[in-house]
């Protein structure tokens, strides 16, 4: 049996976890990117609350909720970087990087038990809707924009290279466009008095959430049952295998999520002429990495001489 193994570290037979090599950014300056966007946002949410409770606006209560979603994001991709630096211990063999699927399915859990509450409050209003300060929801909503705008910069340059600091430079941007869209909310009520407008963005935005949310919640369960990460196209990685030289077949392959951002590859390669050497099965690992995103790989090697069944695969 033979393991991908990371030839760059200073023991050539440690073990490789290499993620999606993704990571091309200076890690000290995207953390403290991360560390500014989630104090900043933080308390942009506490304050977002308040003054939503106060101006009596669900439209700001709920964008409140939409900012926090995307704090808890944050805070997720920053954990998940920091766990994912923690070397494996003789229990935790992977280390603790499927920590951050356990975080996403609970981050996603919360959410949509929150815009549950949101719904209701804000269908009693839509029925008898009640006074809101449309300045407070105007002013509020533009601090936003700067908000969410600022922290989205901070990523700008990150995105070009790594796709988790991508996908936090995208949520704030759509929180910033979120923010707009209730400014405008706010002045119309200003201008026409039609209070129904509040609960109405309300549900628009925790129609937003949720849409983000489902596939959040969708893609950790799938995450947690060790299914194909999404990206991954088994039958592709399956086909790449059984056309290298010397493999007549292949079975027992299996993939799964390390983590939100590490995957994982076990199969069995029949080799008739037998083991073709480290260098051959090093670079078949090295395709899987740079071609599939699979970062460690377990190949082994059988002549096929006797036949070999899954243990998993128990006949009906």
């Amino acid at each position: 049996m033979a393991h991908d193994h990371d030839h760059h570290d200073r023991d050539p037979h440690a073990c490789g976890h290499g993620g999606d090599h993704h990571h091309h950014g200076d890690p000290d300056k995207q953390a403290s990117a991360f560390r500014i966007a989630i104090v900043l946002n933080s308390l942009f949410v506490v304050a977002q609350f308040g003054f939503g409770l106060a101006a009596n606006s669900t439209a700001l209560m709920a964008d409140a909720g939409h900012n926090l979603s995307d704090v808890l994001g944050l805070g997720l991709a920053l954990t998940a970087s920091i766990l994912g630096k923690r070397a494996p211990t003789p229990r935790y063999t992977y280390g603790l990087r499927s920590m951050s699927i356990l975080a996403a399915l609970a981050n996603a859990v919360l959410l949509l038990l929150a815009c549950g509450a949101i719904v209701w409050e804000a269908a009693l209003r839509v029925l008898v809707p009640p006074p809101v300060a449309g300045l407070t929801i105007t002013l509020v909503s533009a601090a936003g924009i700067l908000v969410n705008g600022f922290s989205a910069w901070l990523f700008v340059r990150g995105s070009k290279t790594d796709i988790n600091v991508r996908g936090a430079y995208l949520h704030m941007a759509a929180d910033a466009a979120v923010s707009l869209g209730v400014v405008v909310a706010g002045l119309s009520i200003m201008a026409t008095g039609w209070y129904w407008l509040d609960p109405l963005v309300s549900l628009a935005i925790v129609g937003m959430i949720v849409a983000g949310t489902w596939g959040l919640l969708r893609e950790s369960v799938v995450l947690i049952l060790s299914a194909v990460p999404a990206g991954i196209d088994a039958g592709a990685v399956s086909e790449f295998l059984r056309s290298q030289p010397g493999v007549a077949d292949v079975h027992d392959l299996h993939i799964w999520g390390m983590s939100t951002t590490e995957s994982a590859l076990t199969a069995h390669l029949v080799m008739p002429a037998g083991y073709p050497g480290d260098a051959v099965l090093d670079g078949i690992a090295n395709d899987l990495r740079t071609r599939f995103s699979i970062g460690h790989s377990t190949l082994q090697v059988e002549q096929g001489t006797v036949q070999h069944a899954c243990a998993l695969h128990v006949p009906a």
